[in-house]
């Protein structure tokens, strides 16, 4: 009984555990709440304002503005794929949208005697593929891929 009460926790524990790491994911990545779920104006400070509920329609609830910062959201950066082999790093990235990606490998190692690196910084225009190489003397411990945005 006791075994079988254990597991049950253990099975719900992990089961609120993914729930709330898909809450997180989902609030880092800025998305949209679904379109079920309405927002609710909050009164001004004077208490005379006007609290009213508006279906989403993909604004953050201030007026005349779309996203973070007033700006439109519009798709950008580069899909990467990483691969490790030995002591070499090797990203292919190809950046199907119009905007230009600035794409910088970076390479830990291993091993604390190893340096770390950082790959020089390389644009990615529009329906371009961009080959990045990076290495470590041993083994590598991980690598990863930074993008940023470059104006016009």
């Amino acid at each position: 009984m006791y075994r079988r009460a254990r597991k049950v926790a253990a099975s719900l524990t992990v089961a609120v555990l993914i729930v709330a790491g898909l809450a997180i994911t989902a609030l880092v990545r800025d998305e949209p709440p679904p379109p079920s779920v309405k927002k609710t104006a909050v009164a001004d400070a004077t208490g005379a304002g006007r609290a009213t509920a508006a279906a989403d329609d993909g604004r953050d609830g201030r007026e005349g503005r779309g996203g973070r910062g007033g700006r439109e959201r519009d798709p950008f950066g580069a899909s990467c794929r990483t691969t490790i082999e030995g002591s070499t790093v090797t990203a292919f990235c190809h950046n199907p949208y119009p905007g230009t990606d600035r794409l910088q490998l970076h390479v830990e190692c291993a091993r604390w005697w190893d340096v770390d690196s950082d790959g020089a910084p390389t644009e990615a225009g529009p329906a371009r593929h961009v080959q990045l190489t990076g290495r470590c003397w041993k083994e590598v411990d991980s690598a990863w891929v930074t993008h940023a945005r470059v104006e016009p």
